[in-house]
């Protein structure tokens, strides 16, 4: 490089990976979460039912119902598929053949955006059809670190589409 040539660098993969990272994290704390839906004396998570009974909670699998077993399924896929995609993309940037994989690892992430909205649009609407609680109930924050991952894997997958290299040349 002589001392005319300049380099832009613009860190869009950098960010998309750092998105995937968090998606991942947030998917998991989401997954693991025993809270996706509180009321005064009931708790649900993706994995048992925790009903208060008198001074102890009373808790069982939620694997009764098959839209819960569904719901499982798709937030573990789009977990799995999300994982695929940080490994593609982040032994693509380590290696220097990053060109070659990012189209690839967005179509990872947008798998996997299908598979988590999908779950997280099943959720409330097969619960609130089930009319589990005849009391106030509300969604907390295990759904919505679900969500959150959704919306960090859906920039991550349009960061990872960017094409900068078409747009640098002129800048030269």
């Amino acid at each position: 490089m002589s001392i005319n040539e300049t380099y832009v660098f613009r860190p869009f993969k950098l960010v998309a990976l750092f998105c995937v990272i968090l998606a991942l994290c947030l998917d998991v704390v989401a997954l693991l979460s025993p809270a996706w839906v509180t009321a005064e004396q009931y708790s649900l998570s993706l994995w048992e039912s925790c009903n208060k009974n008198g001074d102890f909670w009373q808790c069982t699998p939620t694997f009764r119902t098959d839209w819960q077993v569904a719901t499982l399924v798709l937030l573990l896929a789009g977990a799995a598929v999300t994982l695929v995609a940080f490994m593609i993309s982040l032994i693509s940037l380590c290696r220097g053949t990053q060109k070659k994989h990012y189209r690839t690892v967005a179509i990872f992430l947008f798998t996997a955006v299908v598979l988590q909205a999908c779950a997280l649009v099943l959720y409330p609407i097969k619960f609130i059809d089930g009319a589990v609680l005849q009391t106030y109930h509300e969604f907390n924050w295990g759904y919505g670190l679900g969500w959150g991952a959704t919306i960090f894997m859906l920039g991550g997958g349009i960061l990872f589409c960017l094409r900068t290299d078409l747009y640098e040349d002129p800048y030269y």
